[in-house]
């Protein structure tokens, strides 16, 4: 086979995306475990402890989750009396999330784990090492939206496929 073929050791959306999955991935299971949260609602409760009564638009725009994944994950946290959800005052069809007393408490206890799990991860780094870090992924993420919207120059989307009607569909 001829061709380009990916160096999986230079290849940095590769590894950042490994790294990622790995780390999430073991985060889910310690949390599942500990708490009876995955990485999911662990995500969106620390925002929550930073941003307090924010809609789910917000939590979609800063962690990258889509609108069913959070809409999904609130109802849960919700129901587990986690969250709150509420009219905001200033525009009746928005809605804010808010911690509930429950939810902070359980942020405290996640977030101690959570940190730790960051120290062990950087444990061979210098002071200096992590700013240096720090700073590039801050402006590799600031690429994000770039690199997204990139589109080859000639190369047209192709159509979306319809889907084939099933046996039961076509014969009525």
């Amino acid at each position: 086979m001829a061709g380009t073929r990916l160096n999986l050791d230079r290849y940095v959306p590769g590894l950042l995306t490994f790294v990622s999955n790995k780390l999430s991935r073991g985060a889910s299971a310690v949390y599942r475990n500990l708490f009876g949260i995955g990485i999911t609602e662990w995500r969106i409760l620390s925002l929550l402890a930073l941003e307090p009564g924010i809609p789910a638009q917000r939590i979609c725009h800063v962690i990258g989750f889509d609108k069913a994944l959070v809409s999904r994950t609130i109802k849960t946290l919700q129901k587990d009396r986690y969250v709150v959800v509420r009219s905001d005052v200033s525009d009746s069809r928005r809605q804010t999330i808010t911690l509930t007393p429950a939810g902070l408490e359980l942020h405290d206890r996640v977030i101690k784990v959570s940190l730790e799990r960051e120290k062990l991860l950087l444990l061979d780094f210098s002071e200096k090492e992590i700013d240096i870090l720090l700073k590039l992924l801050h402006r590799m993420h600031s690429r994000v939206d770039t690199v997204n919207s990139y589109r080859p120059k000639g190369q047209k989307p192709k159509k979306p496929q319809r889907k084939k009607p099933r046996v039961a569909d076509a014969a009525e």
